[in-house]
């Protein structure tokens, strides 16, 4: 956790955009108009620049990539250029239709007077529909005409398989998680509230390394853990109960994400056996996990496993999911996903019991697909917590 952003990352994204300019070249796109602000932040790998706004685009050509931005992240975007290399800075007062426009004229044509053809922009199927339309005027008038080519996930497919600085990164954000969880055991007790454990658990990775929150955590107690997306509120946490916690911090800027389920005095024997059951799912995915497996055929798996221990049909969500920029990238583990997975992949394994009106319970790892297997970054362990 003592590394530095620069430390983990030197000079990366020339090396983003070769790709991005080659699974362009596959796509038949000549040009590439990039919205997706955690896509921006990858392809430029630009540190402390972007916030939640939404207010960058980058046109990435053959030859040139350009971030437009406003004022507010001017400054600081090109102090990251500056240490990158390859992406250039525009701050013009513009929309980013119209920015791509001129700056495709300009490319096209440095006197910016003739009338130029760029073949196919590349845009993402995530724009608003707003912004599609002033897209379309732009390239309608006398100066660029280019043909709107819809893609789907390009950036974040390639976003999918994670370099080692990216790795050292995602470490580093699960050190800060794993230390929140020991010290959350300690300060769990009968009498408090769901939210006031959430407060104390989000208040330690904030004042312990961390930059802010992969996601707003869950702390679940009793039944209320039977809903896998459950919000703390007043519940008080009660004796006999077990607690699902489900949290992650953002370090580097780079997510983490692990659950635990932690148990207020001696478990019943149902409680147990479901325990052993998500155990059971959790370690066996990961042990299957490796280069060429599916993401359905983990999920299937897990899914078995839980049968087995007689807990069919009560897990109802994916097994897993991508973690990077975003708490929620590709690939998913999944049964809808028959793509094989791939060296550098990281994902989450998160088997869980949902039981309604009596409790829920889950245990999740992450970590990275290597050549021999699976490479958990979790270093809590599956041992059962009893308070």
């Amino acid at each position: 956790m003592s590394c530095s952003p620069s430390d983990l990352a030197p000079a990366l994204a020339a090396p983003r955009l070769a790709r991005l300019r080659a699974a362009c070249a596959d796509a038949g796109v000549d040009a590439f108009l990039v919205r997706d602000t955690s896509n921006v932040a990858w392809l430029t790998a630009f540190d402390g620049v972007f916030d939640d706004e939404a207010a960058h685009a980058l046109l990435v050509t053959s030859r040139d990539a350009v971030l437009h931005t406003d004022s507010r992240y001017a400054e600081a975007a090109r102090v990251a250029a500056a240490r990158e290399g390859a992406v250039a800075v525009d701050d013009s007062r513009s929309t980013h239709a119209a920015f791509a426009e001129a700056t495709l004229r300009r490319g096209g044509d440095p006197s910016g007077e003739g009338a130029v053809r760029c073949g196919a922009l590349g845009i993402e199927d995530s724009i608003a529909l707003a912004e599609y339309r002033r897209l379309e005027v732009a390239f309608a008038g006398d100066g660029v005409r280019c043909e709107l080519r819809e893609t789907s996930g390009l950036v974040r497919r390639l976003r999918a398989v994670k370099e080692p600085s990216e790795i050292a990164r995602l470490r580093a954000a699960q050190a800060v998680t794993d230390a929140a969880f020991a010290h959350v055991v300690g300060f769990m007790r009968p009498g408090l509230t769901e939210r006031e454990v959430q407060i104390e658990l989000e208040d330690f990775m904030r004042r312990h390394g961390a930059e802010g929150l992969a996601f707003p955590s869950i702390v679940a107690a009793g039944a209320n853990a039977a809903s896998p997306h459950a919000v703390p509120g007043d519940a008080k946490l009660e004796a006999g109960q077990c607690v699902v916690l489900d949290f992650g911090a953002r370090a580097h800027g780079y997510c983490s994400d692990m659950t635990r389920t932690v148990f207020l005095g001696a478990p019943s024997d149902r409680m147990r056996a479901a325990y052993e059951a998500v155990r059971a799912a959790n370690e066996r995915a990961e042990a299957l996990l490796r280069p060429g497996i599916t993401g359905k055929e983990a999920h299937e798996l897990a899914e078995a496993v839980l049968a087995e221990h007689g807990f069919g049909g009560a897990m109802g969500h994916s097994l897993g999911h991508g973690v990077g920029i975003d708490i929620h990238e590709e690939p998913n583990l999944s049964p809808r996903n028959d793509e094989p997975l791939a060296v550098g992949n990281v994902v989450t394994v998160e088997p869980g019991v949902y039981l309604p009106g009596e409790f829920g319970m889950r245990l999740e790892d992450f970590g990275v697909v290597v050549e021999g297997g699976f490479e958990v970054f979790t270093r809590s362990p599956h041992d059962m917590v009893v308070l």
